[in-house]
């Protein structure tokens, strides 16, 4: 079983995080779905799946397995979440080539979501910088992400976050944070 430690659930003043529970599904759910149609209006084809009721990174699942951080206002409202594997995932063997059976010392970051009536205000930075910060993988000293080659906006935002680009695998950007 995952464990991550979250050494302090409050984000800034308006802002807290917890680990998610299935009883948040429907609301993550929304924010995803939200999230993929608004990337839809902008032309990409990212998270489409989720239109069509799949989930390839499978968040029922991470929820399941106690790995989805939730960030949340003063009034409760969800305004972010991420998944934080533990163990990579077929796709994360695939990409970052890893031996079947290596399990290895990092922890794969996925969807990250803001609600997008935060876009502008920099909460994704913010989460980015408080998983760094305040979160603890016991027996894991990285976090490695991957996101869209083509797509600058998301590279520019991982390079700013502090994750150093690694290189490219099936077009797709390679990402790690080393943990303090």
């Amino acid at each position: 079983m995952p464990t991550m430690i979250l050494l302090n659930e409050q984000v800034n003043s308006e802002i807290r995080a917890n680990i998610a529970g299935m009883e948040e599904y429907p609301e993550i759910e929304r924010l995803m779905v939200d999230t993929a149609k608004w990337l839809r209006s902008k032309g990409s084809t990212q998270w489409s799946g989720l239109l069509s009721g799949s989930d390839d990174h499978d968040m029922a699942g991470a929820l399941e397995r106690g790995e989805v951080v939730v960030f949340k206002g003063t009034e409760g409202t969800l305004l972010a979440c991420v998944i934080l594997q533990q163990e990579p995932a077929e796709w994360d063997r695939n990409l970052w080539r890893l031996d079947p059976g290596e399990t290895g010392t990092a922890v794969y970051l996925h969807r990250l979501v803001v609600e997008r009536g935060q876009a502008g205000r920099s909460l994704g930075r913010t989460v980015m910088d408080w998983i760094g910060r305040e979160m603890s993988f016991p027996g894991k000293d990285r976090i490695r992400l991957d996101c869209i080659a083509g797509n600058e906006t998301l590279n520019a935002f991982y390079k700013n976050c502090g994750y150093t680009y690694i290189g490219e695998s099936g077009g797709f950007s390679l990402y790690e944070f080393i943990l303090p």
